[in-house]
């Protein structure tokens, strides 16, 4: 089982104008690992806040897979990727690469995604769209290798790939 916390980038449903219904979405598929939802919480698009919660779930909790939707894309509110990348210790550009990808064959914008997957500590950190259906589209995309990356993070060995 995996310990994992989904962390909602959106300043409409921080203020609670609108439900965040990413999170939500993201959480149950996480469940389907296993994964236990150790925490789930909604902060605004601003560095300090999403930097904050990133930092927490790492260090303090040491929190397996932390996965966040929202505030990836060319909006100048969406600062997510910014405030991933300054808190990662190495990056895992093929993740993004491949959320990117298989999402362009139907969303033409998905090139738009300035998304990141990297490393911080023992934790593998996501950036997922905001909308439910590109959040949910975009971690299928993982859900195959996110047991094994996490595995091979937490240092339990094992090969890559079948014969390897």
């Amino acid at each position: 089982m995996i310990r994992a916390a989904v962390l909602t980038v959106s300043d409409r449903s921080f203020r609670g104008e609108r439900p965040d219904a990413s999170g939500p979405a993201v959480a149950e598929m996480l469940r389907s690992l296993p994964a236990e939802i150790l925490q789930q919480v909604v902060v605004p698009d601003e560095i300090p806040f999403i930097r904050r919660s990133l930092l927490h779930f790492s260090d303090a909790l040491g929190i397996d897979l932390i996965v966040t939707t929202g505030g990836t894309g060319v909006d100048p509110r969406d600062v997510t990727p910014e405030a991933t990348g300054s808190i990662l210790d190495r990056e895992v550009p093929g993740m993004a690469e491949a959320m990117r990808a298989d999402s362009q064959a139907r969303v033409p914008t998905a090139m738009l995604s300035r998304g990141l997957a990297g490393i911080r500590g023992k934790s593998l950190i996501v950036n997922l769209p905001g909308s439910p259906g590109g959040a949910r589209e975009n971690l299928a995309v993982l859900l195959p290798v996110l047991l094994h990356a996490i595995g091979k993070i937490r240092g339990e060995g094992g090969d890559c790939a079948p014969g390897s």
